[in-house]
């Protein structure tokens, strides 16, 4: 009994362990998204000023909005009415990494 019960936790283990580093491969392409597409204006980690002043860092986007809410936006595409931000939009994959990523950067 004790073998067997040893046997399901070590699994349990591995599959957690791997779970965990697929969760960071997917956050780690979010922030390479983010990185490439909006770090010229926003800051997008977990520290630092936004190039621009009055771009909201991204670690602060769940002060304004639930993060989970934007998937919509990203998938549709925004247009901004501000001059210096693009119109984007984001394929689904590339829209579930960026939400990990910001999530995982979420000040309180």
């Amino acid at each position: 009994m004790r073998y067997k019960l040893a046997r399901v936790l070590t699994v349990l283990a591995v599959c957690t362990s791997a779970a965990m580093a697929q969760d960071g491969k997917i956050e780690k392409r979010g922030e390479e998204l983010l990185t490439k597409g909006c770090a010229r204006c926003h800051a997008v980690g977990r520290i630092g000023a936004s190039p621009q002043p009055q771009a909201l860092p991204f670690r602060l986007l769940g002060r304004r909005y639930p993060v989970e809410s934007l998937e919509e936006a990203l998938a549709e595409g925004t247009i901004s009415g501000h001059p210096d931000m693009p119109d984007f939009a984001f394929e689904p994959d590339d829209v579930g990494a960026i939400i990990a990523y910001l999530e995982s950067i979420q000040e309180p």
